[in-house]
């Protein structure tokens, strides 16, 4: 396995926004820094670009595409680098954070990490899930329902090269990617929903039953007691060099046809 830690980079826009502010407020959940040499008070013209290619036009309304061209301000918000056991909570911790900060003044957040952002509304509503399912989870009741959270806040997907659909962003919680056979026609729109939450169970199952810890390459799997069997294929990941935010050190988990 690769020595490479993940780490979250944030990037986050605002109009008149304060970086100060944003450190301020990152500083109150602990762990998180602004990179002052990368933050600048000032617009970026490559922002509109960026964001279209981080899924914005998912959850994207006119007014968070108004907000992205109307920023002046971009400040990036860095965890450290992050151990496995460490990556879920702070995961979760920066959830809360980028919620804080959208209800203080910013205006459009989209993670450079895992190249997924989403409009404030759907930030505010993951963060709202995410809390929700914190307060009970320390009681052992809501596990799955905060994994859940976590993988729609911070994992793209889905991603098709061809042959699978994969994801990107289960390194920032401390869990291989997760991908899925589907050839190299592309998948009708009922299928994909479909596929997807295949990679949506299986993303579950790994952040969320100790069996996964112990998977080995060809071991069956089925997403439920009577659902069709699947092959557990696991490898390193190669789609990405060690030094690139999106790198995976945890490798992937394919899901394959019997």
């Amino acid at each position: 396995m690769s020595e490479a830690f993940p780490r979250h980079v944030l990037c986050v826009l605002g109009a008149r926004l304060d970086l100060s502010e944003i450190e301020r407020i990152a500083a109150g959940f602990g762990g998180f820094v602004l990179d002052r040499e990368y933050s600048e008070a000032e617009p970026d013209p490559r922002m509109p670009e960026a964001f279209e290619a981080s899924m914005a036009a998912a959850s994207f309304d006119e007014a968070d595409w108004a907000a992205v061209e109307s920023h002046d301000t971009v400040g990036y918000l860095l965890s450290a680098p992050m151990m496995r056991e460490l990556a879920f909570d702070t995961s979760r911790r920066l959830l809360a954070v980028t919620a804080a900060l959208l209800r203080s003044g910013a205006t459009a957040v989209k993670n450079e990490s895992s190249g997924i952002a989403h409009g404030r509304d759907r930030w505010l509503a993951l963060a709202d899930r995410a809390a929700d399912a914190t307060a009970e989870a320390l009681a052992d009741r809501a596990d799955e329902a905060l994994a859940d959270a976590l993988v729609a806040a911070w994992v793209k997907r889905p991603i098709h090269d061809g042959q699978v659909l994969y994801s990107c962003g289960m390194h920032l919680l401390g869990a291989p990617e997760v991908e899925i056979e589907v050839g190299a026609e592309p998948p009708t729109k009922d299928r994909l929903i479909e596929l997807v939450a295949h990679l949506d169970t299986l993303a579950s199952y790994l952040l969320t039953d100790p069996r996964a810890e112990e998977i080995e390459d060809g071991a069956g799997f089925r997403m439920a007691e009577d659902a069709p069997r699947w092959l557990l294929r696991t490898g390193v990941c190669d789609r990405y060099d060690e030094d690139d935010l999106f790198f995976n050190p945890y490798g992937y988990v394919r899901l394959t046809h019997v």
